[in-house]
């Protein structure tokens, strides 16, 4: 389909190749499921919909494979519910790209040093990501998660400025202006990485999106890219960006960004350099159970290939604020019963994957506890800042304690454990009344990271 904006769009004009049909059947991809049988792209389908031959999720089916799911959820990886503690650290706001589903970014000519108007976004300096880092590693956390904007003065290191500046005009070929046009310089990527790698904490950052930004005007490899970044003290890339892995639904829903063959490439650029990865699903907007199981297929190829993915991240669609709902093009995001089951068909599909996370930032605490026994594991992370889903509109608050997670999780009968980034080093939770606080970290030590160890949000109430 043509390319257009938001405004321009209706649901009407969207007309897509896939659509929600299957040569399965329900009952056959259940008993597959059943068996521990390699599920296909049909089967999935069919599970996801609860049966393609009739409208809407059928309960009882429902229940039936959210049941499997939670069953192998505990036959590979038992009743732990890992947790990391981490900070979110984004770099800046500044994007041209246009996603139809985001509100993170700001137009980034606003942030230009001639530019008269006001903005709420933000871009830091090396030394202020640097300093933000320093003061929250005494909270202990163990790792600092970073995903920006595509700002045009962003570029992979000094050679890169170099290549970018000379083009004849760098901003239409490139979308590159020098940094002395913003007031405020975001540094390199490189130095980002510098600045952020303070006493070995594990640096998890740059998105397919963003290595293909680092390399862009040049035929650099991704895995060249990956490398350098790597030797700047990056430690794990996370698999962003992706969306859903079908090109006629990112025609829709970003336009601007990488393709899927893009997408996939870097995310094994970054594993020939050695670099460990996550992957993700941002579902719940235009796209059909088709779309999604294709997603799910091409997430598990990649694994198949290269083995290194740590978790998969559905990630619930944020409506309120984006264009997409703005406009009318969508009139809300997943239902309840759509995110169990994108939960536990992640699971059963994914057999090369052990971890599937269940974000409280895009769920809250309770819909997020529910559908740990819907086939995920890990309950995501303390994250401390939170700026993404939140300007999307999401309400569920930025911060998770360690007390946070040894309450909720409890609650349901689960052992709480504290794990690094790649999940090689775990630390169950001793119940015992507390106080409870991170020790995995460089300056970690058990102390609590906040002095109240009380959330905005840690009442089960509050999502009811």
């Amino acid at each position: 389909m043509t390319r257009r904006s938001a405004a321009e769009l209706s649901p009407d004009d969207i007309e897509f190749d896939h659509t929600a049909e299957s040569g399965q059947s329900f009952e056959n991809a259940l008993e597959k499921a059943r068996d521990g049988d390699r599920l296909t792209v049909d089967d999935a389908v069919e599970l996801l919909s609860t049966g393609t031959e009739q409208r809407g999720i059928d309960p009882h089916r429902k229940e039936q494979v959210l049941e499997l799911a939670d069953r192998r959820r505990a036959e590979i990886v038992g009743e732990d519910v890992t947790f990391v503690a981490n900070l979110n650290n984004n770099v800046t706001t500044a994007c041209n790209v246009g996603c139809l589903f985001c509100n993170f970014k700001n137009t980034a000519h606003q942030f230009e040093a001639d530019h008269d108007g006001n903005h709420g976004g933000f871009t830091k300096t090396p030394a202020e990501s640097r300093q933000i880092v320093d003061e929250t590693l005494d909270l202990g956390i163990s790792e600092v998660c970073s995903v920006s904007g595509l700002h045009p003065a962003f570029a992979l290191d000094a050679e890169h400025h170099e290549i970018l500046a000379g083009y004849d005009n760098p901003a239409s070929e490139v979308n590159y202006k020098l940094p002395e046009r913003y007031t405020t310089d975001p540094g390199t990527y490189t130095d980002q990485m510098r600045a952020m790698s303070v006493d070995d904490v594990h640096l998890h950052s740059i998105t397919p999106e963003e290595a293909y930004h680092a390399r862009r005007g040049t035929d650099w490899s991704y895995e060249r890219v990956y490398s350098r970044l790597r030797e700047a003290g990056l430690d794990t890339a996370p698999g962003t960006a992706a969306e859903i892995l079908v090109d006629e639904v990112r025609d829709v829903v970003c336009p601007g960004k990488i393709t899927s063959a893009d997408w996939i490439e870097a995310m094994e650029g970054a594993m020939a350099a050695g670099l460990g990865t996550t992957a993700t699903i941002m579902y719940g907007h235009v796209e059909t159970e088709m779309h999604r199981a294709m997603h799910l297929k091409r997430v598990r190829d990649l694994q198949d290939r290269t083995g290194g993915i740590a978790e998969f991240v559905p990630l619930s669609f944020v409506h309120q604020n984006t264009p997409l709902y703005k406009h009318g093009v969508v009139d809300g995001g997943a239902s309840d019963a759509e995110d169990e089951l994108m939960i536990a068909v992640s699971r059963l599909f994914l057999d090369n994957i052990d971890n599937i996370q269940s974000s409280w930032v895009k769920y809250g605490n309770a819909k997020g506890l529910k559908l740990l026994n819907c086939g995920a594991n890990d309950f995501m992370g303390t994250i401390l800042s939170e700026e993404i889903t939140k300007r999307a509109g999401g309400s569920y608050g930025e911060f998770r304690s360690v007390a946070d997670y040894v309450d909720m999780v409890s609650a349901i009968g689960r052992t709480p454990v504290e794990r690094s980034t790649d999940y090689q080093t775990k630390r169950p939770i001793e119940i015992d009344g507390g106080p409870y606080g991170p020790t995995l970290g460089p300056r970690a030590d058990g102390t609590p990271m906040l002095s109240t160890e009380k959330s905005t949000d840690t009442q089960l109430s509050a999502d009811d």
